[in-house]
């Protein structure tokens, strides 16, 4: 609660402070700049917690919590994209596990992908030994998934403990998907990871397209 409180102490500042030099969302006002600006605004808006302007109603109070989520939105299928329009193109984007991630390169014009859970869910299938999924040539330009037939790689269920996956299979907990993608270090370990377990798994070649994204 005191995050989404954050949120909309976060959007009334920026309506407040911007409305009167971008009247409405105008193509020409979307620019890196103003979501840099916005983010900053949000760091400083986390330490406010509930405490929300007392003259804010109902009405408004619904209005920014519609914008956001609208905005949130928009972001995760922003991010979503970092994923898609690689080698091999034949094969599709994999659908990525929600309340997980998944972690995807290219070797040797070989799509794999590795799913991951945050912490508290795990997979609805065994797959200890089962790190990744392959799209390639030699799979149809198919997911050779666990799912046949489709592109979902995995299902991260709700549960208390997590048994079905690899250690390297869950996002650590108070260090979920987000938070990872968040931090550079943090995402580059986890490609690292990924990337030392295709080794590995005897995949030899220089890893390309390498992306997380988050569910």
């Amino acid at each position: 609660m005191a995050l989404k409180g954050a949120l909309v102490w976060l959007c009334s500042l920026a309506v407040l402070s911007s409305a009167a030099a971008q009247h409405e969302t105008l193509p020409d006002s979307c620019t890196s700049q103003m979501f840099e600006v916005l983010s900053q605004n949000l760091k400083a808006a986390i330490g406010c917690g509930e405490n929300l302007p007392p003259a804010m109603t109902a009405e408004q109070t619904a209005t920014l919590l519609q914008s956001m989520k609208n905005l949130t939105d928009s972001l995760h299928k922003h991010q979503l994209k970092e994923c898609c329009g690689v080698e091999p193109n034949k094969c599709p984007a994999a659908e990525v596990p929600v309340n997980g991630g998944l972690v995807c390169a290219t070797v040797d014009n070989k799509r794999y992908c590795k799913p991951l859970c945050n912490h508290g869910y795990d997979f609805a299938f065994l797959r200890r030994s089962r790190l990744y999924d392959e799209c390639s040539e030699q799979t149809g330009h198919k997911w050779n998934s666990q799912y046949v037939g489709g592109n979902k790689l995995a299902v991260c269920n709700e549960a208390s403990i997590q048994v079905s996956g690899a250690n390297t299979a869950y996002f650590p907990k108070d260090q979920d998907c987000l938070m990872t993608k968040s931090s550079s270090q943090l995402q580059n370990s986890t490609i690292e990871t990924f990337t030392t377990e295709l080794k590995n798994g005897g995949i030899n070649g220089k890893p390309e397209y390498l992306c997380l994204v988050c569910g």
